[in-house]
């Protein structure tokens, strides 16, 4: 039973081209094997043969032109195959899709708008190119080396990142009607992750989002709720304001936040800084914010933002720091105790400049003179801002801002003390 279960979930399998693709680690021809190892019978090889695609089509958020033709196995693994790899058969396909998106897409979604427009240098292209190149090249080693890259871009390779990793999500995209499905299924693991990954594609959201919607209001997992909740937000419009009110008022603190950055998304996504006609929606989603940044994050926790529901509360609340510019500031800065230092690094690339959209010259403007949330961010990133890790660039953006650029002077400025670890010259961490 299991072989013939085996033989339907990866047919086709042998008919795929292997040998003519790439992964990071050079030729794919062991896809087929990993695969089948996937779906085998010993659990300790499954879960080996999964770390191996891991690492070799998806190597570091790199995708290959191997990449999209195991993207239909997997989502059929996702469907049917053992049950103790469905739930990270899942993640591979989140991850072949949209990478770590997490870290740069929130809380707005992905852009495919964009990103189509951006990757243009696509295998055909290559192709096109590499034959002008060939035409005119005389050279018999240059001539070598020409005709391997264009074979790379004829299996389907790409130079361009963007382009690869577009190929990719376009092939997982494919699949999300089959993966649909699995809202239903009766692990609550697998309908968490099914609805993780519906929230990276806004063009499919006509009919993700009544999807989403429809599971919402039957779903016994405040988990998988609170998932299908922030995935609706980030895929939907203005439109699911009527649906996504409600649970504003919701007893789970969890369900209450994850509403909350739903609606934040929906009223706020294109929004000139005066609003709209959702102005008092706004200022109730304001203060969940400012309440959700100060208090112990709900758990359990869904996977957007790595789980980190300050960071993602920060993050929502950037955008939104010219309607209370004192308190959603104050706020920012209540949400940096429950973030690792690698997010409020991330962070501060947008708060501050949404704590300063105009430069102060400190050397005339004194600091008790700024707005009180001016001054607890100045405090807060003076005292253990991100120096270690994005010291250059950080330094760069308080010059720019007319600010002091290092965190003494900073501190010296703010009246205060580093907390955390001064910035370091000789340590090559810091450079």
């Amino acid at each position: 039973m299991i072989e013939e279960q085996d033989d339907d979930l990866l047919a086709g399998l042998d008919g795929v081209d292997w040998t003519g693709m790439h992964h990071a680690y050079g030729s794919a021809e062991d896809v087929p094997g990993l695969l089948r190892r996937v779906c085998g019978d010993d659990e300790a090889s499954r879960d080996s043969a999964l770390a191996s695609l891991f690492s070799n089509i998806f190597h570091q958020g790199t995708r290959y032109s191997a990449s999209p033709h195991a993207v239909p196995f997997l989502a059929r693994i996702a469907v049917a195959g053992p049950r103790t790899v469905r739930v990270d058969t899942l993640w591979l396909l989140k991850c072949l899709a949209v990478d770590w998106h997490d870290e740069y897409d929130l809380p707005a979604g992905i852009d495919t708008v964009a990103w189509r427009a951006a990757a243009e240098f696509t295998p055909e292209r290559c192709v096109a190119w590499y034959d002008e190149c060939l035409a005119a090249e005389q050279d018999p080693t240059k001539r070598r080396e020409l005709e391997e890259a264009r074979a790379y871009c004829v299996a389907g390779g790409t130079f361009d990142s963007r382009v690869s990793a577009l190929v990719s999500y376009d092939a997982v995209r494919a699949e999300l009607e089959r993966l649909s499905c699995l809202l239903d299924d009766p692990d609550p693991e697998v309908r968490t992750r099914t609805a993780y990954l519906l929230a990276w594609f806004p063009e499919e959201g006509a009919w993700t989002v009544p999807l989403l919607l429809a599971r919402l209001r039957q779903e016994p997992d405040g988990r998988t709720a609170a998932t299908e909740l922030v995935a609706a937000g980030l895929v939907g419009d203005r439109a699911l304001v009527p649906a996504l009110r409600p649970w504003l008022d919701h007893t789970d603190p969890l369900l209450r936040w994850a509403a909350t950055i739903a609606l934040a998304r929906v009223t706020t996504a294109g929004r000139s800084p005066a609003g709209g006609g959702d102005d008092g929606l706004v200022e109730r989603v304001v203060d969940e914010l400012v309440r959700a940044a100060a208090a112990p994050a709900p758990s359990p926790r869904p996977d957007f933002n790595e789980g980190n529901l300050h960071g993602y509360t920060a993050r929502t609340l950037v955008p939104l720091a010219d309607r209370d510019p004192d308190r959603v500031l104050a706020a920012i800065v209540d949400a940096f105790g429950g973030m690792p230092d690698r997010q409020i690094g991330a962070l501060v690339r947008k708060a501050l400049p949404a704590a300063f959209p105009r430069a102060v010259d400190h050397t005339r403007v004194p600091f008790r003179s700024l707005g009180s949330g001016q001054q607890r961010v100045l405090r807060a990133f003076a005292e253990s801002g991100p120096w270690r890790h994005y010291g250059e660039w950080f330094e760069a953006a308080l010059r720019e801002l007319g600010l002091p650029d290092t965190q003494q002077t900073l501190c010296a400025y703010a009246g205060t003390e580093a907390v955390g670890r001064m910035l370091d010259p000789d340590d090559p961490f810091d450079a």
